[in-house]
């Protein structure tokens, strides 16, 4: 089958295997599993036009909804906290995507500076993997540091309940423990990543989900939903901008693949919902070491494809 907006040909069941394969791993960690359909899109559909990044959020509009209703449902949404990384990710990303039509065209750019990025966060949860041991939270207190690799414990519920929400600092407390985080600090972290998630044309989800554990100290399981939702906002309004400057930039594919993205999406949703699903029954420890090797294996990948 000819996908002819991006040039694709491949078999239509292809893209949703793949997405769900994918998103059913990555959806557990708060990432919609975007950051790893690009390479398959370019180095396998070898689909390199920068309207492969706004196809990339298409997918993300498609297939996280199932993810987060599944977060909600289980009262694991921090709603301050997802409107932070909303209110921040979103100047960036629209940053981003002028980025990536005006500076970064060229395929091999693309991919060092998809390389760079992978590294950097596969770097940063590695450093947290092997310096901090899975812990059991005690039944009640407050834990400052060091939270980000709890394992859920039948003898506290596993939902969320925030405790305090101002301009200044989100709490929240879940298995017994506190957590703490500055606003400002936030938002100042998911304007960066969302410039770069504007780039690599994934929202900045799968940014934002590692930095909120390595920095912050957060555990994965409260999280995920906030940096789903940061997602979808964010790639919504990814995808309207590069809808709207493709006239400009007649020589260029610019908007997204649509036909192309809903069966990516189609899949992804599946795989988010199912992902979203099992996530509180696999230790927090699995998930992260899955996604280290996952982004290190791509970005050796790419480095070596630009060196030769």
């Amino acid at each position: 089958m000819l996908f002819a907006v991006s040039g694709v040909t491949t078999e239509p069941w292809i893209p949703p295997l793949v997405a769900c394969a994918i998103s059913f791993f990555t959806s557990m960690g708060g990432v919609s599993g975007a950051f790893l359909l690009l390479p398959f899109q370019m180095s396998v559909l070898g689909y390199t036009h920068p309207s492969v990044s706004s196809t990339n959020q298409v997918f993300n509009i498609v297939a996280i909804p199932s993810g987060i209703y599944r977060y909600c449902k289980e009262g694991r949404m921090i709603w301050p906290l997802t409107w932070a990384v909303v209110l921040g990710t979103l100047p960036g990303v629209l940053i981003g995507a002028i980025v990536r039509v005006t500076g970064l065209r060229d395929p091999h750019s693309f991919k060092l500076f998809a390389s760079a990025v992978l590294l950097y966060i596969a770097g940063r949860m590695l450093k947290d993997l092997f310096s901090t041991k899975e812990t059991t939270p005690p039944g009640s207190g407050h834990r400052p540091n060091g939270a980000g690799s709890v394992i859920l414990t039948s003898g506290s519920p596993a939902t969320v309940a925030v405790t305090h929400c101002s301009l200044r600092k989100i709490a929240y407390t879940f298995q017994g423990v506190t957590y703490t985080l500055p606003v400002a600090g936030v938002f100042l972290l998911c304007l960066t990543v969302g410039i770069i998630g504007g780039i690599y044309g994934i929202g900045g989800g799968a940014i934002i989900a590692p930095f909120l554990v390595t920095f912050f100290k957060l555990p994965v399981y409260t999280i995920a939903g906030a940096a789903l939702m940061g997602t979808f906002v964010t790639s919504v309004a990814g995808v309207a901008f590069y809808t709207t400057i493709a006239p400009f930039y007649p020589q260029l594919s610019v908007a997204p693949d649509w036909l192309l993205g809903l069966l990516f999406g189609l899949g992804g949703m599946a795989g988010m919902y199912l992902g979203a699903r099992c996530q509180k029954f696999v230790p927090a420890r699995v998930i992260k070491w899955m996604l280290v090797v996952i982004m290190l294996g791509t970005a050796l990948r790419y480095i070596f494809e630009f060196a030769v």
